[in-house]
């Protein structure tokens, strides 16, 4: 390869390629079409945002799992719009080309298509969301569709939708048997309405892989296999900061266990008198 084709290749990835700009939905498109694979994680706040920015991660989710996270709830279910859209607008002001995708919370948009565009309106509008993301299949076409036709791209999620999860009763792997068939038609009925992207979180590794081949838009995983597009994790669980994490989840570092270590080290020269030195004191 070229020192000019490699430039250009370095400027066009997704995954920690250089650009002056967003990344946007025709990137996520122009890398499906390249058979290029990327990385997606959620943010809460301005400095994890800037770290996972400067790393190269090129889309990055403000999930309503802030509502375990952030909030301390033990469902996506209890948070609102406007706890969300203060963590989206840090993600957004705490990042430079990451596109941010604002999470539409439960009884945000399932109402009607006019409340989808209401409450994604405001990510918009008041934090600077570049998209959104909404749960459901072809139940939320029209919402979709409305969204869509409004000037606001749509990530679309289906399989285990955690919104929903009193309906499935309880966590639990969608799309085995005959009801892959149903998800199979969500997942077309919603590129066909406009989605620029389908999450698919807890499916059949292979139902997954069928997916991502019919669809002309990219999918992103999550306890779905290695068949899907991208990838996404909570940026907790990757980091090793949730106690009991999904089968799903790899821990890539043991930041619980450093930050325990590290409070501790500090508490005890505090208590010592070893903190501050004289290095850390005004003279």
């Amino acid at each position: 390869m070229s020192s000019v084709s490699a430039a250009s290749a370095a400027s066009t990835a997704l995954y920690g390629g250089a650009s002056g700009r967003r990344v946007t939905v025709r990137d996520l498109a122009a890398a499906k079409e390249r058979h290029e694979r990327w990385p997606m994680v959620t943010a809460y706040d301005a400095m994890t945002a800037r770290v996972f920015d400067e790393a190269g991660i090129p889309v990055m989710l403000v999930g309503d799992s802030a509502a375990m996270v952030v909030y301390g709830y033990d469902s996506t279910l209890p948070v609102t719009v406007d706890d969300l859209i203060p963590l989206t607008a840090a993600v957004v002001r705490g990042s430079k080309r990451a596109m941010v995708i604002a999470d539409l919370p439960f009884a945000s948009y399932q109402a009607s298509p006019q409340q989808a565009l209401e409450t994604a309106a405001r990510f918009m509008k008041e934090a600077g969301a570049h998209a959104v993301k909404l749960e459901g299949g072809r139940r939320v076409l029209s919402q979709v569709e409305m969204l869509v036709s409004a000037g606001v791209p749509v990530m679309a999620h289906i399989g285990l939708t955690p919104q929903s999860v009193n309906v499935f009763g309880g966590y639990r792997v969608q799309g085995r048997g005959q009801s892959g068939d149903e998800l199979m038609a969500d997942a077309k009925a919603l590129e066909h309405a406009g989605a620029f992207g389908v999450v698919l979180e807890c499916v059949p590794a292979d139902l997954a892989e069928r997916v991502t081949a019919s669809l002309s838009v990219p999918t992103i995983g999550i306890g779905a296999g290695a068949g899907t597009d991208a990838q996404v994790l909570v940026w907790q669980d990757l980091m090793g900061l949730t106690p009991r994490p999904a089968k799903f989840v790899k821990k890539y570092f043991d930041l619980a266990g450093e930050m325990d270590r590290a409070v501790r080290a500090y508490a005890d020269e505090v208590v010592s008198g070893v903190f501050p030195a004289p290095e850390h004191s005004y003279h």
